[in-house]
């Protein structure tokens, strides 16, 4: 068992060297009152479908201008290239409906603009320092079906991992009983002693209630620096 942690870690140091390209994570203005976000209303909010969140408060998305971390986050969140939404900005503000979001050049200047500015959302890549804004986790239904968190439990930080400044992002495929229970969670992507602590959590949660079985996937981001 010492020897499979310790190759644990082993892969962990590595996978903190050479950081997986396209790891994104999704922040928001501390006013926001939520630490949660599902997929599709993330979806919703940076197409300019809606100006507010579930719980009626404002939301402003923001946009990096373009790059890998631009690249990733539309093909994980939004579905659309960057020249497609780029149209579809266009097309919004040519008929009316909407109009171009802030963009700005580097995750720097997003995080700036979303700390200072109320019910900003915007994403950074993981390796960055999100200081003084709060880092949001994405709850995605893959059967069209939203569910409620009503109770959540924060994943433990390992020391070890915290101590050498190793963090990321750990992606989880869950599954909800009707009943709210979390059944059973898959490990999609991240780093494996981080999953435990992240998978140990989200057992924990408890979501609202429906007459059929829920696959969510969970995005929890782990910040030594935080």
């Amino acid at each position: 068992m010492k020897f499979v942690r310790a190759l644990l870690i082993a892969t962990a140091l590595t996978s903190c060297a050479f950081p997986g390209a396209g790891y994104v994570k999704v922040i928001a203005n501390r006013s926001l009152t939520t630490d949660t976000i599902s997929s599709a209303e993330l979806k919703s909010i940076f197409l300019e479908e809606t100006r507010s969140l579930d719980n009626g408060s404002h939301a402003e998305p923001v946009l990096e201008k373009g790059g890998t971390v631009h690249e990733a986050f539309l093909r994980q969140y939004i579905g659309k290239s960057a020249h497609d939404l780029q149209a579809f900005y266009l097309a919004l503000v040519f008929t009316g409906r909407g109009s171009l979001p802030k963009q700005f050049g580097s995750d720097a200047e997003v995080l700036g603009y979303v700390a200072k500015t109320e019910g900003a959302i915007g994403y950074v890549s993981s390796e960055t320092i999100a200081s003084g804004v709060k880092t949001l986790t994405v709850v995605g239904a893959e059967n069209g079906l939203q569910r409620r968190l009503l109770v959540r439990a924060e994943p433990e930080y390992p020391e070890t991992l915290r101590r050498l400044g190793i963090g990321g992002m750990v992606r989880l495929r869950v599954t909800i009983s009707s009943r709210g229970k979390v059944e059973n969670v898959e490990l999609l992507g991240g780093n494996p002693i981080l999953a435990e602590s992240a998978t140990a959590a989200v057992k924990q949660w408890v979501y609202s209630s429906s007459h059929v079985k829920t696959v969510v996937e969970v995005t929890i981001p782990f910040d030594p620096r935080l």
